[in-house]
């Protein structure tokens, strides 16, 4: 879809200008005819680009907070033209506040609210356009926003759970380095000019005593190599084969498998049972949840499940085939089916891997803070023994004498 602005004459005779979305400008002028407007000028809207790519990028809260306050301006009777301009003036974020007043002028012109929003899938995921879509066709746009608002806040708070078992060893590591180019800067070559140049020094001195050499002499090739390495390690874990392997062997992982399974799903649960909550059918739940669990695997295992749930079996079975959901989460989603509770039951489900996330996080935690301690002082004395070496060897050399 497209939209096309206008300029043209309604039944009164008076100059009318505007918005019309379609697929092509022949349709926009067939529509613009039905109602009763005689187009004298059409063409096609052209996006600013750079208008939606100014300003910061937009965070989860910054979209949780956008549909709080639209659904608190909503419930007291503001229009949703109005209410999109009136928040856009007040977003604080230049990135999120230009899209939403592209969304108001789309929506002026005759675009439907989900499809407006469906216009900045960098900002707005199908879980959030999927939900207005349904709360446009329910009339309960309202509590579609508010469902939205408290599912972005609890994925929000699971994101930081997992932010947090990382923080720390990343801390360390970038304390290492400060920790290795200090002692390579400014303590090897103290200790580098206590040696007699007659000592024999071994391969491991030696080779402390080039790296600082060549971090005091030239920088500027260690920190190219850095550069380098940084740069090959971001590349080659963006690529499509890293991207696969990881995805094939992260619910796997060592230390962090079991971390990341119950995130995703505690995430997929999560949004299934908002998106059923809010009048989407299963299907359609299905289709938005399993992209957004934050697995290839169980989005292709959603997937097929889908097909078999077209064919007339239940939502449970088709989903144990995988075998990556836990017998818990499609157990309950059988007694869901049964009783007519599923969403409830779902969030109950998303509530209790949510709390795994958040214990597991800590334990992580404070399992990786003694071993991160042990390998800097491993570091450290390491580097140590190797420079105190050759003073050993030459002093129990004069010794001799």
């Amino acid at each position: 879809m497209a939209s096309f602005t206008y300029d043209g004459l309604n039944k009164q005779g008076q100059n009318v200008h505007g918005e019309v979305v379609a697929d092509n400008s022949s349709i926009a002028m067939e529509k613009l005819r039905e109602a009763g407007v005689i187009v004298t000028d059409i063409k096609e809207k052209q996006i600013n680009e750079r208008k939606k790519a100014r300003g910061k990028k937009v965070k989860i809260e910054d979209v949780a907070i956008f549909a709080r306050q639209m659904a608190a301006m909503m419930s007291a009777g503001v229009p949703v033209t109005r209410s999109l301009a009136t928040l856009a003036k007040q977003t604080s974020n230049a990135t999120l506040a230009n899209a939403i007043d592209e969304i108001r002028e789309n929506v002026e012109g005759g675009m439907p609210l989900s499809e407006a929003f469906a216009q900045y899938p960098k900002i707005f995921n199908d879980l959030f356009v999927a939900m207005i879509a349904s709360g446009e066709v329910g009339g309960i746009l309202e509590q579609t926003l508010n469902s939205l608002a408290n599912q972005l806040q609890k994925q929000k708070a699971l994101q930081d759970n997992i932010k947090s078992a990382i923080s720390y060893p990343r801390s360390i590591g970038i304390f290492a380095l400060v920790l290795l180019h200090a002692m390579l800067a400014f303590m090897v070559p103290v200790f580098k000019n206590m040696i007699p140049e007659t000592t024999e020094i071994n391969g491991l001195t030696q080779f402390i005593f080039n790296a600082s050499d060549v971090l005091r002499t030239r920088w500027y090739l260690w920190f190219g190599t850095i550069i380098a390495v940084v740069v090959a390690i971001y590349f080659i874990a963006k690529s499509p084969p890293m991207h696969k392997l990881w995805e094939q062997h992260k619910l796997h992982a060592p230390l962090i498998g079991e971390l990341m399974t119950k995130q995703t799903i505690a995430r997929f649960c999560r949004t299934l049972a908002t998106l059923l909550a809010g009048g989407v059918t299963a299907v359609e739940a299905l289709k938005s949840a399993g992209p957004t669990s934050g697995s290839d695997l169980i989005a292709k295992a959603v997937e097929d499940a889908i097909q078999d749930i077209e064919e007339g079996k239940a939502i449970s079975d088709s989903l144990d085939k995988s075998g990556l959901f836990p017998p818990m989460v499609t157990g309950m989603i059988a007694i869901g089916e049964e009783a007519g509770t599923l969403p409830e039951l779902l969030d109950k489900v998303a509530e209790f891997f949510e709390e795994d996330v958040e214990t597991l996080s800590r334990n992580l935690k404070a399992m990786v803070e003694p071993l991160a301690l042990v390998g800097i002082g491993g570091l450290v004395g390491a580097m140590i023994i190797a420079l105190y070496l050759p003073i050993f060897t030459a002093s129990t050399s004069v010794e001799g004498y």
